[in-house]
Formats: C-alpha cells, structure tokens, sequence
C-alpha cells in the first residue's frame, strides 16, 4: 500500500515539474519526485515481523527472518545527496533572481 503512495508522489512532483515555469517551484517538485522515490526505496526493503541483521550467539538463523539494511544505507546516501542539490539549486536560483530579479524561465529566457 505504501508504494501506491510513493508513486503518487513521484507523479506528483512529474506534474509539476512538466507544468511549472518557476524556478522554485520546480526545485520543489524535484525534492517531492525525491521524497516518493526515497519512500518506494524504503518500501521494497521493508519485512514485516523482521529483526535487524546483527550477529548474536544464537545460532538458529533459519527460522529468524532479516531486514535488508541495503536500502536503508542507499535511502540515507540519496537523502544527503539531495540536500546537496537543493542547497545548489537554490544558490543558482538566487543567482538568477539577483541578475535578472525574476525567477520565471520565460522571463529569463528573453532577456
């Protein structure tokens, strides 16, 4: 059920991606695409009743099921990377908007 949710999300943010002209707002729908993509990543990973996967003395591993950490591990790497594009992304936006003083595409484009 959670991954009908992140696909909605990911659709959410395409939408307004291909429908916004404003630089914000696109950084915005970009981060929203990011979000579901992060949740379905999380959401194929998950186990239900599962126990996380650290060595202990007992030794009756075939009846103990295990969460994948993978996903986890790539969700963490993908979030600090995405708040590495944003903060760029708006530095740009910022750029833009003190050289021109707007942030719509078009605008920027004619001039």
């Amino acid at each position: 059920m959670i991954q009908y949710a992140a696909i909605l999300l990911i659709f959410i943010g395409l939408y307004g991606l291909l429908t916004n002209r404003n630089i914000i707002k696109i950084i915005i729908s970009l981060n929203i695409i990011e979000i579901g993509l992060n949740i379905f990543i999380i959401s194929i990973g998950f186990v239900f009743d599962g126990i996380a996967p650290i060595m202990t003395s007992v030794n009756n591993s075939s009846a103990l099921i295990y969460v994948d950490p993978v996903p986890q591990a790539l969700v963490l790497t993908a979030i600090v990377i995405g708040v590495g594009t944003t903060a760029l992304g708006l530095a740009l936006a910022k750029n833009i908007h003190s050289k021109y003083k707007t942030l719509e595409i078009d605008e920027v484009e004619e001039s």
